[in-house]
C-alpha cells in the first residue's frame, strides 16, 4: 500500500505543479500579487510531495522489497546497508527521482526566497523551474516508472552494479545532480528575464549565489567522480576524457564564465546578452549530459540506461527547453537595453577574455565529445576521439587563461594600466620563476612541460594571495591595520582568492602526473619491488576472503622507504556471484599529498601474481586544489549584498505637505 501512496504522490505532484506554473505565471502578467504568490506554497507542496515519494522508494530499498522491479534489477538481501541505501540512485529510475528532488527543492528555495528576489521576478521564475519539473515528472511517470511492480516477487534481488558499490557513489551523484539542477534556477532566471524585458543589476544578483551555488556543487562532484575512477577502477587514471565525464565538465566550463559575466553585469551593468545567453547554454549542457547517460548512445561505465525509446524522450525535452529558449531569445534579446561601457584594458576587458576563451574551450570538448556520434549516425563509420585530441586542443587555451588570471584579478574597473599590474604583480612573477628554475634543477633530465606548470600554479597562488596582501597594506598600513582591513574585506574577495589558489593547488596536482611511475610486474610472497622516488612494495601474502555479498582475492603489501616498514596496504580482485562481475580494489598509501599506488592483477600459471605499481607525487593536489575552488564559491555566497539585495530605484513620491495639484479640466 505504501509503495502505491508513493507513485500517487508523483502524480499529485505533477498536478500541482502545472497549478505552480499557470497560476504565478497568470499573475505576473496580470500584474496581481496574489496569484503570484501562489507560486511560493505551491513549489514547497511538490517538494514535500516528491520528496515523500522518494523517501517511499528509499523505504523499499531499505527492506528489500523485490516486489519492484526496480529494487529486484539493483539490490540484494546481502548487500551492506549504506549500499542499499546508494543504490536507489544507482540505477535510472532511482536517480531520475533524485533528480527531481532536486529540481524541487531549488524551486521551493526560490519560492521561500521573499527578501531577496522581486515578487514579479520570482513569480515568472518559479513558473519557469515548473515547466521543467512537470517535463521530468512526465517522462518518469510515463516511462521510468520506479515503482512498477513484479507479478510474483522473487526471493533475492540481482544486486547493484559491483563497481557502484563503493562509498564514493554515496558521495558523487548527489553533488553532481545538484551542480546540474542547479543550474535550472539561472535558466529560470534568465527566463523570467526576457518574459519581463527587464535585466539589471538586481538580476544579476538576484542570480549570483544561484550560479555559486550550482557550480560548488558541479566542481565537488566533478572531484568527486575523478577520484572514485581513479581509485575504483584500478587503472591509476584520474580523467580519461570519457564522453560522460566531458558531459559533466561541459556545464562547468561554461558556468564558470556564467560567474565571471554576472559580476561584470552587476558591477559594470554590461554583458547582459551575453550573460543571458551563458545561463540559457549552461543548463542546456546540463540537459544534454542528461541524455547521453540515459540514452543508450554511449557505451561508459558513467552511463546509466540503453534504452532508445527512453532516449527519445528525453531528446524530446531538450529540443523543447533548448529550442524554445533560444526562439525566445532572439525573439527578445534585441529589446533588451545594453549596458555600460568599457575600456578592452580593464577587469571588464580581462573577464570578457576569460568568457572567450572557456566558450572556446567549451566547444572544443563538444566537438570532440559529439562528432564521432554524429559521423556514426550519418556514415555508419566508428571512431574514437580520446585524450590525444583533447590533450591537443584543451590544453593550449587553458594555459594563457590561467596565465592572464592574475593579471585580471588585480585590473581596476573600466579602465586600467597594464604597467601598473605587472609592477603589483612583480613579485608574484619573480615567486613563480625561481621556484621554477629550482624544480627544474632537481628534475633535470625529466619531463620539461612539469616544473613549467608547477610555476604556473605557483604563479596562480601567489597572484590570488597577492590580491588580499596589496589592498591590505596600501596606504602604508602596518600590521595591525592590514589585518584590521583584511578582515574587512568583503567575502566575494576572499571567495575569489580562495578559488583562485585553489586553481593554483590542482594545476601543481596536475603537472606532476607527469614524474608518476609505473611498474607492472609479477610477484611471489616475499619479492620486493621498487615503486618510485624512495619507495618499494614487498607482497606479503596472497589469500582468500568472504564479503558480504562477494568473495575476493587479497594481495597484503608492506611499503617501504628505504629499509623501513612505513605502512601495509591491501589490494584485491572481488567476485559478485549474483552479476557475475569482477572489480578490482586498489590499495592507497598516502604519504604527504603524494601516493603509492597498488592494483591487483591477474594470477599466473606458476603460482606468481601480477601486479600494476605506481608512484604519484603530489596527485592529491588535484583534488584538494577543487576542494579551495568550492570553499571559495562558498565562501562569496555568503557576502552579504546577497542577502540583501541589490538596491532599487524608488518611484518618487508625492509631497506629503504643500498645494494640492488642480483638478484637471
Amino acid at each position: 500500500m505504501l509503495i502505491e501512496v508513493g507513485h500517487f504522490a508523483l502524480a499529485l505532484a505533477l498536478g500541482l505543479s502545472v497549478i505552480q506554473m499557470v497560476v504565478p505565471f497568470w499573475g505576473a502578467r496580470t500584474n496581481d500579487p496574489v496569484l503570484m504568490s501562489v507560486g511560493a506554497p505551491a513549489s514547497v507542496g511538490v517538494f514535500v510531495l516528491v520528496l515523500f515519494s522518494f523517501g517511499v522508494l528509499t523505504y523499499a530499498y531499505v527492506t528489500s522489497d523485490f516486489s519492484l522491479t526496480n529494487v529486484y534489477a539493483n539490490s540484494h538481501s546481502q548487500k551492506p546497508m549504506i549500499y542499499k541505501v546508494t543504490g536507489v540512485w544507482g540505477n535510472h529510475e532511482g536517480s531520475m527521482l533524485l533528480w527531481i528532488v532536486i529540481l524541487t527543492l531549488f524551486g521551493a528555495l526560490v519560492g521561500i526566497a521573499r527578501n531577496a528576489v522581486p515578487l514579479k521576478l520570482r513569480a515568472n521564475t518559479i513558473a519557469v523551474q515548473a515547466s521543467v519539473t512537470i517535463a521530468f515528472l512526465l517522462f518518469l511517470l510515463l516511462s521510468s516508472n520506479p515503482f512498477e511492480r513484479i507479478d510474483q516477487a522473487p526471493f533475492e534481488g540481482r544486486d547493484l552494479n559491483p563497481i557502484l558499490q563503493d562509498i564514493g557513489l554515496a558521495i558523487h551523484p548527489p553533488l553532481l545532480y545538484i551542480g546540474y539542477v542547479g543550474f535550472s534556477i539561472t535558466f529560470a532566471f534568465a527566463m523570467a528575464a526576457l518574459i519581463e524585458g527587464k535585466i539589471d543589476a538586481v538580476w544579476a544578483r538576484a542570480v549570483r549565489p544561484w550560479t555559486l551555488g550550482a557550480w560548488l556543487f558541479l566542481t565537488l562532484g566533478i572531484s568527486m567522480g575523478s577520484y572514485w575512477a581513479y581509485y575504483e577502477l584500478g587503472w591509476g587514471g584520474w580523467w580519461f576524457w570519457d564522453p560522460v565525464e566531458n558531459a559533466s565538465l561541459l556545464p562547468w566550463i561554461l558556468g564558470t564564465a556564467l560567474i565571471h559575466s554576472t559580476v561584470v553585469m552587476e558591477k559594470r551593468d554590461a554583458l547582459k546578452i551575453w550573460t543571458i545567453l551563458l545561463a540559457i547554454l549552461t543548463f542546456s549542457l546540463s540537459l544534454m549530459g542528461t541524455f547521453l547517460v540515459r540514452s543508450g548512445v554511449l557505451t561508459s561505465v558513467h552511463a546509466f540506461a540503453v534504452d532508445p525509446d527512453r532516449g527519445m524522450y528525453i531528446l524530446a525535452i531538450l529540443v523543447f527547453f533548448i529550442g524554445g529558449s533560444l526562439a525566445l531569445f532572439a525573439w527578445r534579446a534585441p529589446l533588451l537595453r545594453q549596458g555600460g561601457i568599457f575600456a578592452p584594458v580593464s577587469r571588464e576587458g580581462a573577464l570578457v577574455i576569460n568568457n572567450l576563451f572557456l566558450a572556446t574551450a567549451c566547444a572544443t570538448v563538444l566537438i570532440g565529445t559529439l562528432y564521432p556520434l554524429a559521423l556514426e549516425a550519418v556514415t555508419g563509420a566508428k571512431i574514437s576521439v580520446g585524450p590525444p585530441f583533447f590533450n591537443a586542443t584543451f590544453v593550449p587555451l587553458m594555459v594563457p587563461l590561467l596565465l592572464l588570471l592574475p593579471f585580471g584579478q588585480v585590473m581596476a574597473w573600466k579602465r586600467g594600466d597594464v604597467g601598473g599590474v605587472a609592477q603589483r604583480l612583480a613579485g608574484a612573477i619573480l615567486v613563480s620563476v625561481v621556484l621554477t628554475v629550482i624544480v627544474y634543477g632537481f628534475t633535470y633530465g625529466g619531463p620539461v612541460a612539469a616544473p613549467l606548470g608547477v610555476g604556473l600554479g605557483i604563479f596562480l597562488i601567489v597572484g590570488a594571495l597577492n590580491e588580499v596582501v596589496t589592498r591590505s597594506f596600501s596606504g602604508g598600513a602596518g600590521f595591525a591595520d592590514a589585518m584590521r582591513k583584511a578582515r574587512g574585506l568583503p567575502r566575494s574577495t576572499w571567495g575569489t582568492v580562495t578559488a583562485h589558489a585553489g586553481v593554483g593547488v590542482m594545476v601543481i596536482g596536475i603537472a606532476a602526473t607527469a614524474w608518476s611511475t609505473e611498474r607492472i610486474v609479477t610477484m611471489r610472497p616475499g619479492d620486493v619491488v621498487h615503486v618510485g622516488g624512495a619507495y618499494s612494495a614487498r607482497l606479503d601474502a596472497v589469500f582468500p576472503r568472504t564479503g558480504p555479498n562477494f568473495q575476493e582475492d587479497v594481495a597484503r603489501m608492506t611499503i617501504l622507504r628505504g629499509d623501513r616498514a612505513i605502512g601495509e596496504e591491501e589490494t584485491s580482485k572481488r567476485f559478485y556471484p549474483a552479476r557475475n562481475m569482477p572489480t578490482t580494489q586498489a590499495g592507497l598509501h598516502t604519504v604527504g599529498f603524494s601516493q603509492v599506488y597498488l592494483s591487483f592483477g591477474e594470477p599466473q600459471s606458476d603460482g606468481a601474481l601480477g601486479l600494476r605499481l605506481y608512484y604519484k607525487p603530489l596527485i592529491l593536489l588535484i583534488w584538494i586544489g577543487t576542494i579551495f575552488m568550492a570553499l571559495g564559491a562558498g565562501i562569496a555566497m555568503t557576502d552579504r549584498r546577497f542577502r540583501v539585495g541589490a538596491p532599487v530605484r524608488a518611484k518618487r513620491e508625492a509631497p506629503l505637505s504643500g498645494p494640492a495639484p488642480a483638478p484637471a479640466e
